[in-house]
């Protein structure tokens, strides 16, 4: 990636061509025209606005002779864990302001279980000058563009019989969900699991949720707990409720476990664009060679 432009001869080995890369990289003997300076980035979508837990690696490269400065590029974290935490305290605004229905005994075994913070902490301080962390609940109630459009209640009898609930596309109930050691649900109160593609598009433990009335009976599994839609899904992905995809179920499925979130994706595009930017990149057509 660092060196694009170097071409393999075709009877040398990948060992024998990396030899070469690392020997010109080394050497500091190629054109910063024809080179790139590369990063990579762990990042979690959620500390981005994003409902999901999804550890990622962000790799991004510029060309060398750009001069981009990367203290500047890398976009900022915009969410905590920290904070969502404390907006869950009794009276806090996540239940006064974003979920005032959810009921008292519900309200009251998530408060019960937040973790303690350490107010006193400059690292701690700094992550409660941050937003809160995005729930599944908040992805259900909606956000960004969704916002104020809380998706329709899915009945015993849409899970059971497999039927679209309200006018929005892809909210349909599915039955069958299974929970066990090793495949618990998602929780309400907390960014969702990782999104995954399954094996061969099916669904694994990831779209499970655990649902606040624990008598829900879900067709083919226990009570208490059913399938996400797709929808909930696409919107833990944050993809706007007009995104419409295509397939059976599994396969729409796949393509969400196999996407990157829409606003992570955001966020690093907008940083390279601005860093383009800052370095002329965009104006000059040369530059962008």
């Amino acid at each position: 990636m660092r060196l694009p432009f170097v071409q393999r001869d075709k009877d040398a080995t990948w060992e024998d061509h990396n030899e070469i890369l690392e020997k010109l990289i080394a050497n500091d003997s190629v054109e910063l025209s024809e080179r790139y300076e590369v990063k990579e980035m762990e990042v979690n979508a959620a500390d981005y606005g994003v409902p999901q837990i999804r550890n990622r690696v962000i790799i991004v490269a510029f060309r060398a002779d750009l001069g981009v400065d990367w203290e500047e590029f890398i976009p900022k974290e915009t969410h905590s864990e920290e904070s969502v935490i404390h907006s869950m305290r009794e009276g806090g605004p996540y239940w006064t302001e974003r979920h005032k229905k959810v009921p008292a005994d519900v309200r009251k075994r998530v408060i019960a279980n937040l973790p303690e913070l350490d107010y006193e902490n400059e690292k701690t301080k700094a992550k409660l000058e941050l937003k809160p962390w995005l729930t599944l609940r908040d992805a259900i109630a909606g956000i960004d563009e969704n916002e104020g459009k809380p998706l329709p209640y899915v009945t015993e009898a849409a899970v059971k019989d497999k039927l679209p609930v309200g006018d929005i596309a892809d909210h349909i109930g599915w039955p069958g969900a299974r929970t066990y050691a090793g495949h618990t649900p998602n929780v309400l109160d907390r960014p969702a699991k990782t999104v995954k593609a399954g094996v061969h598009g099916v669904p694994g433990g990831e779209s499970v949720m655990q649902l606040d009335d624990v008598n829900f009976v879900n067709a083919g599994g226990g009570n208490g707990y059913r399938y996400m839609t797709v929808r909930e899904t696409a919107r833990v992905m944050t993809f706007p409720d007009r995104w419409i995809l295509d397939g059976p179920r599994g396969e729409k499925m796949r393509q969400l476990g196999n996407a990157v979130p829409v606003k992570l994706g955001a966020a690093f595009s907008k940083a390279v664009a601005d860093a383009l930017k800052s370095v002329g990149a965009l104006e000059d057509p040369g530059k962008r060679k």
